[in-house]
C-alpha cells in the first residue's frame, strides 16, 4: 500500500477522523491480504474505490449504532432525557486550574506587553488605536502581542503535554 498516505488524506477529507481513517485503512489492508482478488487494470482507482466503499460502510454502521442507542434511551427513559448541558465538576475544576496557570503566565509578562494584550484580546481595541494611545508603532504593538502569544503557546504546550518546551518557545524575545 504505497499510496496509504494519499488514501488516508482522501478519507480525512471525506469526513473521517484520523483514527477512523487508520481503522478503515487497516480493514482495507486486511481485505487485500485475505481476499482472492483477480487482476486489476487500475490498481490506484481500485484502492480509492475500496476506500470510498469502506468509508460509506463505516458511516452507515455509525448511523445504525446511533439510532439503536437513541431507540434504547427512548424506550428506557419514559420519554424524558436527562442530559445536563453544564460541564461536569471535574471539567470545571480543570478549566479553573488551567485559567489560573494562564493568568500566572500572563502576569510574568512585562506590564506594557500584558496591557497591550488585554486591550487587544479582552477589550477588543484595534492595534492602531493601542499604538496611538502608547505613541508607538503598530509594528511594536504586534511584537508585544507576539511575545504574549508565545508565552500563552508555551504554557498551553505544558498544560497539554506535560513535557518540556520546544526550543523555539523557550526564549520568547525581549520586547518591553
Amino acid at each position: 500500500m504505497q499510496i496509504r498516505p494519499a488514501l488516508h488524506r482522501f478519507l480525512v477529507v471525506r469526513g473521517a477522523s484520523t483514527a477512523e481513517a487508520e481503522d478503515m485503512l487497516q480493514e482495507i489492508s486486511l481485505r487485500l491480504s485475505t481476499a482472492n482478488i483477480g487482476p486489476v487494470a487500475e490498481v490506484r482507482a481500485y484502492l480509492y474505490k475500496m476506500a470510498s466503499n469502506q468509508f460509506q460502510l463505516h458511516r452507515r454502521t455509525e448511523q445504525r449504532r446511533a439510532r439503536r442507542e437513541e431507540d434504547w434511551v427512548d424506550a428506557n427513559s419514559a420519554g424524558e432525557r436527562d442530559i445536563d448541558p453544564a460541564a461536569s465538576a471535574e471539567v470545571r475544576l480543570i478549566q479553573r486550574e488551567e485559567l489560573a496557570i494562564l493568568q500566572t503566565a500572563l502576569s510574568k509578562l512585562p506590564e506594557r506587553t500584558r496591557w497591550i494584550f488585554m486591550q487587544f484580546r479582552v477589550e477588543g481595541l484595534p492595534q492602531k488605536q493601542i499604538a496611538n494611545a502608547l505613541e508607538i508603532s503598530v509594528s511594536a504593538v504586534e511584537k508585544h502581542l507576539t511575545r504574549a502569544y508565545g508565552e500563552i503557546a508555551a504554557t498551553k504546550l505544558l498544560l497539554d503535554g506535560d513535557h518540556d518546551l520546544p526550543r523555539h518557545l523557550k526564549n520568547t524575545g525581549g520586547v518591553s
